[in-house]
């Protein structure tokens, strides 16, 4: 089993809905969810219009490869009205990105591992901090406390709910 890092946003449509549907379709099709985050409220970072996000972390234990677990993902995206387009920042229903998938450096033209731009933002960084804060990134070799302590992403992140709140069956730890 491979241990991965997930993060999910949404600011289109009932977020919170599509948030945990995107991990219950995750659960079914991609692995054993291990672990979920608080939920975060943010700002849209490179959006000029669009309403915030909500962000969460997840981490996820699977045997899929790293580009078998990116069809399943964009196979959850499409499902949950996700529209991909040519312009990189845009409003979504939803967001999934591979953070970090075990402690492998995977660079291909569509898929980079560990996600290129996760030491930069915050959005990621606390939620992946709050399940992981010892975790070593193998690109920098700075854990991601570390990272978090010296990202200079000046957008605002908010605490908006435990997960534990939005159902009643997840846990945090040990799903």
């Amino acid at each position: 089993m491979k241990k991965v890092y997930l993060g999910l946003g949404s600011n289109l449509g009932e977020r919170i809905e599509l948030l945990k549907e995107a991990i219950r379709m995750i659960g079914e099709t991609a692995g054993k969810v291990t672990a979920i985050s608080s939920l975060y409220e943010t700002e849209p970072v490179g959006l000029e219009k669009g309403g915030d996000f909500l962000n969460i972390v997840l981490c996820l234990e699977t045997n899929l490869s790293p580009s078998g677990l990116l069809g399943r993902i964009l196979m959850i995206e499409s499902k949950l009205g996700r529209v991909r387009c040519e312009t990189r920042y845009t409003s979504r229903t939803i967001d999934i990105d591979i953070l970090l998938y075990n402690n492998e450096i995977i660079e291909k033209e569509a898929l980079s591992i560990p996600h290129p731009r996760l030491h930069q933002r915050k959005f990621v960084l606390i939620p992946l901090n709050e399940l992981a804060p010892d975790l070593v990134h193998p690109v920098f070799g700075k854990t991601i406390k570390e990272l978090l302590e010296s990202c200079r992403d000046s957008s605002k992140v908010t605490l908006f709910k435990d997960y534990l709140s939005l159902s009643p069956s997840p846990k945090r730890e040990g799903l």
